[in-house]
């Protein structure tokens, strides 16, 4: 399962410097000493009487920092390590920092490795990871080491296997290496072994190019940093070739299913005419005639002054957002989630969702029909809203071209940028971001505890000054209703209108959309100087600003 890589066929000369680099670390991990935990009195948000009901043993626990303890050996630990849900660069620096853990405290612990992610759990597919493989995966992009999946771990069947598997192998403690939904079967498993007697602990670490795994205590997920300025250089790269050609609209649509963190840090780094935010759309209830209109608009007012040409970013999920159309999926997903049957679909329908799914291009109705993910849910990657929106701006163009009111001239091409971000080498920021999370959660398994998530805070600082802990991972949790059933789950973190990110762009948008003001970050650096290979991403920049001190 896993890949078999060989140093004298693959590695390119970045890829060998990027071996050589030896992640930062806070000053806690820079020797072998036993880890303690320390109370914060940062208290995490209480759990819902659903959630504590639901995670008796391992909710209204406190949140926690790791301290120095004293200098003793450590004993021998087995520990497994599943990566699961899409790949977010970091992922092998994240084990790196498990394995490196386990050795420094005992050399004869063990980490193992699941393989094709939960699935890997269930059935007992496994292998032991050595430093001989480990050392072909430092600071690499990918989840190749050992693969990784989209299964979840959801029925008595596959809870009884998956502790089966792990009291057979006697592991001590199991990683969870995922996003929200990831997390949350984290959560789930803990309660389920501490219920069931066994002693292997589960901890989660916080992944997800998307950027809504993240709270007061979660100041950023990994992969997020590596993933927006894959995007952003090439959103860069398309204006200056717009600006170049004069003569496209480039509708670009970014990965971000349920939040527009993808598109509004994307827009802070390159400057776009226009960038569509979701939970605005949402927010102020624009409907897709509003949406439209406000294109055409800029268009129109770009045209007057001669300019024919500019970028426009569009989050994945914005039709979601769109209320109309929000609502016309929700009932899609509880109809669909009955019976895969399309026929006479408009029939199933309250009035209103029939009539606004009649409005739309037979393209996008099928797009719409197509297979749920694993969760029930319309997979909004393959509903292609930037060919919906340029379309109906072409058309109400030529409207106006018609009656006189419009004299220059639209031409648009589309792209999607998805999976071109999420498997690059990561930034320094998220090499040193993950391997620091492997540390925190070997840790956290040698010190016993169960159902956390591992957390680094501080991340504004310089590394030496990052804390390094765990958050219950219910503290992140409420009821939400998946597949027509009330299920548990880790919210996911949008875009805060009334947050400094977004303030920040409201400020400028404006200005933005006449001129042609784009900026260029350029590719990622992983040499040079620190304020160019150091420097973060611009949401944490704003969010946080003493981050500047660690440049």
């Amino acid at each position: 399962m896993s890949s078999s890589r060989d140093d004298s066929f693959w590695c390119s000369p970045l890829q060998e410097q990027r071996l050589r680099y030896q992640p930062q670390v806070p000053p806690i991990f820079t020797s072998v000493a036993q880890h303690l935990c320390k109370i914060d009195v940062d208290a995490p948000p209480v759990p819902e009487d659903g959630i504590r009901k639901l995670f008796p043993l391992t909710s209204l626990q406190p949140l926690i920092n790791l301290i120095p303890g004293p200098n003793v050996a450590g004993a021998p630990l087995k520990v497994g390590v599943v990566l699961s849900g899409g790949p977010a660069p970091g992922g092998h620096n994240v084990i790196s920092g498990i394995f490196d853990y386990l050795k420094s405290r005992n050399t004869q612990s063990q980490l193992f490795g699941f393989l094709g992610g939960p699935k890997g759990v269930i059935k007992g597919k496994f292998i032991e990871i050595s430093e001989t493989l480990l050392a072909k995966y430092r600071n690499q992009g990918g989840f190749d080491i050992i693969g990784t999946g989209r299964d979840k771990i959801e029925t008595p069947e596959d809870f009884k296997s998956s502790l089966q598997v792990c009291s057979n192998l006697q592991l001590d403690g199991l990683v969870v290496v995922g996003g929200d939904d990831s997390n949350t079967n984290a959560a789930l498993l803990a309660e389920y072994f501490l219920t069931n007697k066994i002693k292997t602990k589960v901890i989660g670490t916080p992944k997800t190019i998307d950027g809504d795994l993240k709270s007061k205590q979660v100041e950023v997920s990994f992969g997020f940093d590596s993933a927006t300025k894959v995007y952003s250089s090439l959103i860069a790269n398309i204006a200056t070739d717009a600006n170049s050609s004069l003569k496209y609209y480039h509708f670009i649509r970014l990965m971000g299913r349920s939040a527009s963190h993808i598109t509004l840090e994307c827009a802070l780094q390159t400057h776009p005419n226009i960038a569509f935010i979701g939970e605005e759309v949402e927010a102020k209830k624009k409907t897709l005639k509003q949406l439209t209109s406000q294109i055409v608009d800029v268009v129109v007012e770009r045209a007057k002054k001669g300019i024919n040409h500019g970028v426009i970013l569009i989050p994945e999920g914005l039709i979601e957002f769109i209320p109309e159309v929000g609502v016309l999926i929700r009932e899609l997903n509880e109809v669909l989630s009955g019976s895969p049957d399309h026929t006479n679909i408009e029939k199933k329908l309250t009035k209103e969702s029939a009539s606004v799914f009649a409005l739309l291009p037979k393209m996008i109705q099928e797009q719409l029909l197509l297979d749920r993910d694993p969760h029930g849910n319309v997979q909004v990657s393959r509903i292609e809203t930037e060919t919906l929106l340029a379309s109906l701006v072409a058309e109400k163009i030529e409207q106006l071209k018609a009656n006189g009111s419009f004299k220059g001239s639209f031409n648009f091409t589309k792209h999607f940028f998805g999976y071109e971000g999420r498997c690059v080498p990561p930034t320094n920021f998220d090499s040193d971001y993950c391997y620091v999370l492997g540390k925190t959660a070997g840790a956290l398994i040698e010190l016993g505890k169960t159902g956390l998530l591992a957390i680094v805070r501080n991340l504004t600082a310089p590394v030496e000054q990052w804390r390094a802990g765990g958050l219950p991972l219910t503290s992140l949790m409420d009821i939400e209703r998946r597949k027509g059933k009330n299920k548990p789950v880790i919210k996911k973190a949008l875009v805060e209108l009334d947050g400094p990110a977004f303030k920040t762009f409201v400020e400028v948008r404006d200005q933005w959309a006449m001129h042609c003001a784009y900026r260029n970050p350029g590719a990622i650096q992983y040499f040079g100087p620190p304020h160019i290979t150091n420097r973060p991403n611009q949401t944490l920049l704003v969010e946080h600003p003493l981050v500047r001190a660690r440049l």
